[in-house]
């Protein structure tokens, strides 16, 4: 359930300006505010299915843009591999010397830039 959570989150922050203004509020009320449906319908003066059809058309949307460009996996992958490379440099620094180890020292320098 958390890892359902946090890809409808990712979902968001990726594609969420790509919703329109309704399912936007409605998606982020539900999932990133975590308002109940009864909640939101209150808020909003729709019903609860009303707004659960929203959310649900907002959710297909943001999946299927996200099945059709990557964009988050791409991003995940890159973060994995950024990581064990990041990891691999760290040990070759602790285990090598001299220029082998200021050059390793340099090319972690440089993945951290790409991380920011």
């Amino acid at each position: 359930m958390a890892d359902d959570t946090v890809f409808r989150t990712m979902l968001f922050d990726f594609y969420g300006e790509l919703l329109t203004e309704k399912q936007r509020e409605y998606f982020d009320l539900h999932c990133n505010s975590d308002l109940s449906l009864a909640e939101i319908a209150e808020q909003t003066g729709i019903s609860r299915q009303g707004v659960w059809d929203i959310i649900k058309r907002a959710e297909g949307t943001l999946r299927g843009i996200e099945e059709k460009t990557g964009l988050m996996r791409r991003f995940s992958e890159r973060r994995d591999a950024i990581l064990e490379i990041e990891s691999d440099l760290k040990t070759l620094c602790r285990i090598t010397e001299g220029q082998a180890r200021d050059l390793a020292e340099t090319a972690l320098a440089k993945l951290k830039l790409l991380e920011d």
